[in-house]
């Protein structure tokens, strides 16, 4: 009989072109998918809970895979683990009902976008964090966040590559805090645009450097036009850090 199962994982993106499969370059996917076909002993397919970019993080993530094999669910991370490279940790599998999909059944996500502004670069931080020299007031950049929570089209904030059939979505929350040298900034949506978060924090550090008023941002919006809205910040300050499903899956 098949099984549908969840998987639970991490992993630091550093060495990977994003999670999903490419022709020619190492993914996530396709690492966890030979470690998982080892394990059961045929070809398998997972699907993620959503396409990260080459060296985006991920402290939480779903994927799901279609097995035959009767290896109980708490076995499969050990199995699994002790077959992957240790960037990436599966952390729990559980059994879902046939209809689950994890990006389908996703109901929102969270990312957080971490920034070391400090004059002096830290070498624990490299490709964790976006090291960022220049003095920058959050409470700017916590104006300017506000602006993104909402309904909105956001097609400002988008890089050009997968076409979705809407721009539209909602932002529940965008928070920005910081800890010493490090700033946090925490997006949650129904879903995300590709690049979106990396252009929306670029957007708000614009506008801590002046470039751009936070009240600004509205407009940036309705204009649909990404040259108003500020650059896409690199990837590795970039974690996927929250999913919620309806299946106890975490």
């Amino acid at each position: 009989m098949e099984r549908n199962i969840a998987l639970k994982l991490m992993y630091n993106g550093t060495a990977y072109h994003g999670w999903q499969v490419q022709k020619n370059a190492v993914s996530v996917a396709e690492t966890l998918e030979k470690a998982l076909s080892t394990v059961v002993c045929h070809p398998v397919k997972c699907t993620g809970a959503g396409r990260t970019d080459a060296g985006v993080h991920a402290e939480v993530y779903v994927a799901n895979f279609r097995t035959t094999s009767t290896i109980p669910c708490d076995r499969i991370p050990l199995a699994v683990n002790t077959r992957l490279p240790n960037d990436i940790v599966v952390v729990k599998a559980t059994q879902v009902p046939d209809s689950f999909n994890a990006i389908g059944s996703c109901q929102k996500k969270e990312y957080t976008y971490r920034l070391y502004n400090s004059r002096l670069g830290n070498p624990f931080y490299v490709d964790r964090a976006w090291f960022y020299p220049k003095r920058l007031d959050e409470s700017v950049m916590r104006r300017a966040a506000s602006q993104f929570v909402g309904t909105h089209d956001f097609r400002a904030v988008r890089s050009v590559g997968t076409e979705t059939r809407t721009t539209v979505r909602t932002v529940y929350y965008f928070d920005v805090s910081r800890q010493g040298e490090l700033i946090e900034c925490k997006v949650c949506a129904n879903g995300f645009l590709y690049n979106m978060v990396r252009a929306m924090v670029g957007t708000i550090v614009y506008a801590a450097e002046g470039k751009l008023a936070p009240e600004d941002i509205p407009a940036i919006l309705d204009s649909g036009n990404r040259t108003l809205a500020g650059p896409t910040v690199p990837p590795g300050g970039l974690y996927m850090t929250r999913l919620w499903y309806e299946e106890d899956v975490l």
